[in-house]
């Protein structure tokens, strides 16, 4: 599994999502960067503006739920543990490269956003959308379209409700000593009664979760960060310097190589905020709507925060304070003795630990609780989307749930590197199909955004 993986990945879809990333970027003369103050309008100060009537108002989501519930997957896991694990195997300048991932991931993740509104179809409550529509409708390719979905239903239960249930039950029971099949018993408890209500509800928890989790976690980065402002800008030196001209760390014949901080820091990036998978495309093919490329401004919106926000502010508080050593990372990694204290979440808790003191622990816990269980929402949304592409019907809906509910409860007591491995794995068959269509769609994507804008211009 891991060679597969490894295969799949290392170069060959790394490269990819960056030269679609890169493609569509040139093609809108960088969007992202000069067109901030647009897409920034268009997305946060729509919050304080009521939204008109229209054909795309009736079912579904707000756009700003479609945001969350999508935002909700995103943030998980990753945004802690993933970037901490990043920055052990792959230096500071892995930072660098999740920055450049997530830079184009920006415009690639407006398309694919674009896309989903454009190819939706109305169903009997709500919509269906995403790119398993886009991919048969735009590209008359169902046998692509059926690739994802499956591969997107199997991600769910592993990536989604496996991975994201073990990191629950796994950071409670270190931050407070509590048993980890009790944790997983709630956990799926509380899971059910959210997704029982289907998209409707789902929205609406995440819709007031995603901003408290955001904001918790930017606040606690910002104070630790205050705390250590001296070391800002050499940090932010030195993850430049090291992604491209690494420097033997102390000891001397020890050192990342330009093309490792590149691997960990391009994948990190992807894996967070899913621009080029597809996944959360489906969470914004429900909202209420007209124009498919005003729905877009928010997949950029959604990759800004999730990078560029929560994963620079995980980064630099680990590497300002000190708890990450070059060479004992190394040492570690070329004799094989990495143990589980030494990279993911406890390397996040040991550096907020250097100013809330023992609370830092307890901090990081409390966080991954609220990124994680809300990946097991907007999960769980995504997998019952794909089944019931494969199928045609809803009726393996309830099978699904108490599939991914079992998940949650093996995932919470369970050793999931097997797992960590399939998720990879159909991450990477979730996104060459996707990945495609969204490079042989993108002249329809990029006419409805020049639609967009010539009449987003006129007074």
């Amino acid at each position: 599994m891991e060679r597969l993986s490894d295969a799949l990945w290392d170069p060959w879809l790394l490269l990819a999502f960056l030269l679609v990333g890169g493609y569509l970027s040139l093609r809108t003369g960088f969007f992202q960067l000069f067109g901030a103050r647009t897409w920034l309008r268009c997305t946060l100060g729509s919050l304080f503006r009521k939204q008109a009537d229209g054909e795309g108002a009736r079912g579904g989501l707000t756009q700003f739920q479609a945001m969350a519930t999508a935002l909700a997957a995103t943030i998980g896991t990753g945004s802690i543990a993933g970037v901490a694990t990043a920055i052990f195997y792959g230096g500071p300048g892995a930072v660098f490269w999740m920055w450049v991932s997530a830079l184009l991931g920006m415009m690639t993740g407006f398309v694919e956003k674009t896309l989903a509104v454009r190819y939706r179809r109305r169903s009997e409550d709500s919509w269906r959308g995403g790119p398993m529509e886009y991919i048969e409708q735009g590209l008359g390719m169902r046998f692509l379209a059926l690739w994802f979905a499956l591969a997107v239903t199997l991600a769910a239960l592993g990536g989604g409700g496996l991975v994201q249930s073990n990191s629950i039950a796994t950071s409670l029971s270190a931050a407070f000593g509590w048993g980890r099949l009790p944790i997983g018993i709630v956990t799926a408890l509380l899971t059910g009664l959210v997704i029982a209500g289907g998209i409707g509800r789902i929205g609406a928890v995440c819709e007031k979760l995603v901003p408290v989790m955001a904001l918790a976690f930017i606040g606690g980065g910002t104070v630790v960060l205050a705390c250590r402002a001296e070391a800002i800008l050499p940090t932010l030196e030195e993850i430049v310097r090291s992604a491209f001209a690494p420097k033997p760390v102390a000891g001397g014949g020890l050192g990342y190589g330009m093309m490792t901080a590149m691997r960990y820091g391009v994948a990190r990036g992807v894996f967070i905020n899913e621009a080029g998978l597809g996944s959360s495309a489906m969470a914004h093919a429900q909202a209420q709507v007209k124009e498919p490329a005003e729905q877009g401004m928010w997949g950029i919106f959604e990759v800004f925060v999730a990078t560029l926000v929560v994963c620079t502010i995980s980064a630099l508080v680990i590497l300002t304070t000190g708890v990450y050593d070059p060479e004992t990372a190394l040492t570690a990694i070329r004799a094989g003795t990495v143990t589980g204290e030494m990279a993911g979440a406890p390397l996040s808790a040991a550096a907020f630990g250097t100013v809330f003191g023992r609370w830092g622990g307890v901090f990081v816990a409390v966080c991954l609780l609220l990124f994680a269980f809300s990946s097991l929402l907007g999960w769980s949304y995504y997998g019952e989307r794909g089944l019931e592409y494969l199928t045609g019907s809803r009726r393996g809906r309830t099978a699904f749930r108490l599939a991914f509910l079992a998940a949650i409860l093996y995932g919470s007591v369970g050793e999931l590197e097997l797992v960590w491995q399939m998720s990879d794995l159909c991450n990477g068959l979730m996104a060459i199909p996707n990945l495609a269509a969204i490079l042989l769609l993108s002249p329809e994507a990029l006419r409805l955004w020049r639609a967009y804008m010539e009449t987003s211009r006129t007074p």
